[in-house]
């Protein structure tokens, strides 16, 4: 007699085993980071133990317990890379692993979607390049150099949008550069493969010189000297072949060799002549706009503040002539970064270029430059280049040259003399923040963000102002959002950082109104030096109006207290008073409004040993989009009530600058 088992016992036994098969949930990342040691970690450097996965070495930001930042670097790990056990870590946003003596193929990455970042430098990788890092669409930074890789590059690259570093120097690629022409990529460099064919002609490649591609001797192209033959398929040039010709009788020859002399000459003189003409007007220009104590050629626009290291503004006159320097004793343009030492440009580019004017701020005006080549620029030029002393200055420029960062401008090349000094950034064509929020008017017509977009920004500005203050104790000084450039991708970029030290400290000027209500209460006299406290209060006072939608120096703003943190607080307690129910409105967007508003008011405390460091502002502000994410449905658009409220607030002109 058989046994027979109970109907619903059997459907009981089914869904164990099918939950049997499902995946387990993970908690944190620690089961997949020990899978990980215990491949590529066989000296046991990593001494991984204990739940607390976010404080084990190398593990560098979490978010909701899950790893978003792993750095490897020089710990002489060896092996091969998994590929399952890394697509476990699926909220990386950083990894590297720099400085190992790994081995291998690198493998697929795909489940990596959220990568931002991956150094996998100085290892001994080999195999061809990892087709899957094409596919992930947030990747901005790829630097892959000094290891044994070869094979094409892929043009898939072309597809990753966002790209904004790309090292792959040192390698053993063969093939043809694809024609990246992404407008994000700032940062290049294929030198020291065994690539052929052209250099694709495309505007972001055309921006590197030869340094970026040297070492393949099959190149063609302007950048490496080199011109290309039209072989048909993009391949190596040839050395060109003069076609021989027959030999003239000698009286002829003798003859037409008289006459082309003579032609020759008499252009050359004709030349000659010319060029002295111009020299001179030149020269009798150049005295004229000294005398009258301008900037050469180029007219400063008045209508207001200009961002320091971008453009986007059209508040600025175009000249057609380029820039007019003092000519006496003009030196190199010194480039920063050993990655900008690949910029194609010098400093009679910049001599030749079309200029125009941008607006002038607190530390000097700022130009549009457009060189020949096509290739644009914003260049700087400092109100007071007496100060600091050559030496010092260039000690804080060789500082802040250092500073790469997706969320921070970055200063390419500077330019001294006795008295002249430049500062050349990246031109970036999407403008500032100040005009995404309020428009390119100056008056009250700004508009509060919706909080999706209050969070990306705040996200972007604390991470670069972060990365700047953990950068040998540097500081912004002048953080507002005139300031902040929005780039390809309209990330929110930081510029005109670490210039407040050039600051005559026995000037008389006073910085504008639209520099002081920034500041924090403690370094509203320009004599006291700024600090990363002060920064802090900045950054709340700029969160402030980015939820409110108004400047910090608006008159309706100083009706009720001489700030905008005064002015929120009166509008917060007048709101509590009233009796109003913070739920009234659309309660998730209220609550995550709420949050970045509490932030913001966490970092404007009057006394700076009270308001929070910015890696405690990137983590709170981090923690709010996570459960933004999490908690977001799809009724979930509107700004909030407390958006609502500003909002329906009547707009006043702003004061004067």
């Amino acid at each position: 007699m058989g046994f027979v088992i109970p109907r619903h016992s059997l459907l009981f036994i089914v869904f164990v085993c099918f939950l049997s098969r499902l995946p387990r949930a993970r908690s944190g990342d620690a089961e997949a980071l020990l899978s990980l040691k215990s491949a590529i970690d066989p000296l046991n450097r990593l001494q991984w133990q204990g739940n607390g996965v976010c404080q084990w070495q190398g593990v560098k930001d979490c978010m909701n317990g899950r790893v978003t930042k792993l750095v490897l670097e020089f710990l002489n790990l060896t092996g091969t890379l998994d590929g399952k056990i890394l697509n476990q870590l699926d909220q990386l946003r950083v990894l590297s692993f720099k400085g190992n003596s790994l081995s291998g193929q690198i493998p697929a990455l795909s489940g990596l979607v959220n990568l931002k970042s991956l150094y996998l430098n100085s290892n001994n990788f080999s195999g061809n390049f990892p087709t899957s890092i094409s596919g992930l669409h947030r990747l901005k930074i790829v630097v892959l150099a000094g290891n044994h890789i070869s094979g094409p590059i892929p043009e898939s690259l072309t597809n990753v949008g966002r790209l904004y570093v790309l090292y792959l120097e040192d390698n053993r690629f063969t093939g043809t550069i694809p024609p990246l022409n992404q407008t994000s990529l700032q940062f290049f460099n294929v030198s020291g493969n065994q690539l052929s064919g052209e250099i694709p002609a495309t505007r972001a490649l055309m921006r590197f010189n030869g340094s970026a591609f040297s070492g393949n001797i099959n190149l063609c192209g302007p950048q490496v000297n080199n011109p290309c033959r039209n072989t048909g398929a993009g391949g190596p040039a040839l050395p060109p072949i003069y076609p021989s010709t027959p030999k003239e009788s000698s009286p002829k020859r003798s003859r037409l060799i008289k006459i082309i002399a003579g032609s020759v000459g008499g252009f050359v003189g004709l030349v000659m002549l010319l060029l002295l003409c111009i020299l001179c007007k030149k020269k009798l220009s150049s005295t004229e706009d000294r005398s009258k104590g301008g900037v050469g050629r180029v007219e400063v626009a008045e209508a207001g503040e200009a961002s320091g290291g971008g453009g986007g503004g059209n508040n600025g006159r175009k000249e057609g002539g380029g820039f007019s320097w003092e000519g006496e004793g003009l030196g190199s343009l010194v480039f920063l970064g050993a990655g900008d030492q690949q910029m194609n440009y010098s400093m009679e580019d910049l001599l030749k270029a079309s200029a125009e004017t941008l607006g002038r701020g607190t530390m000097g005006s700022t130009y549009k430059a457009v060189m020949e080549s096509g290739y644009i620029v914003t260049v700087k030029r400092l109100k007071d280049a007496r100060y600091p002393r050559l030496d010092e200055f260039r000690r804080q420029m060789d500082l802040v040259g250092r500073l790469r960062h997706p969320n921070v401008v970055p200063l390419r090349a500077y330019f001294q003399a006795k008295e002249e000094r430049l500062l050349v950034y990246d031109y970036f064509p999407n403008g500032s923040l100040f005009t995404l929020i309020h428009g390119s008017r100056t008056s009250g017509s700004g508009k509060p963000l919706h909080w999706t977009s209050c969070l990306k920004i705040a996200e972007d500005l604390a991470t670069g102002l972060l990365y700047i203050h953990q950068n040998h104790g540097l500081t912004h000084g002048n953080l507002k959002s005139s300031n902040v450039l929005l780039g390809s991708d309209f990330e929110s970029c930081l510029t005109d950082y670490g210039l407040s030290s050039f600051r005559d400290p026995d000037s008389l000027e006073e910085p504008s109104a639209a520099s002081l209500f920034y500041r924090a209460p403690e370094c509203r006299d320009i004599r006291r030096p700024m600090t990363q406290q002060s920064d802090v209060y900045s950054f709340g006072v700029l969160l402030l109006e980015l939820l409110t939608g108004k400047t910090p120096f608006q008159d309706l703003v100083q009706k009720h207290g001489s700030d905008i943190p005064s002015w929120v607080r009166s509008v917060r307690e007048e709101e509590t008073e009233s009796g109003d129910d913070p739920a009234s409105g659309n309660e998730a967007s209220e609550e995550k409004l709420q949050t970045l508003l509490n932030i913001a008011m966490a970092c404007v405390c009057i006394a700076p040993e009270n308001r929070p460091t910015m890696r405690e502002v990137l983590k709170m502000i981090r923690d709010a989009r996570a459960e933004a994410q999490v908690s977001s449905n799809s009724s979930d658009h509107s700004p909030g009530r407390w958006s609502d409220t500003v909002q329906s607030l009547p707009r006043e002109e702003y004061l004067s600058i």
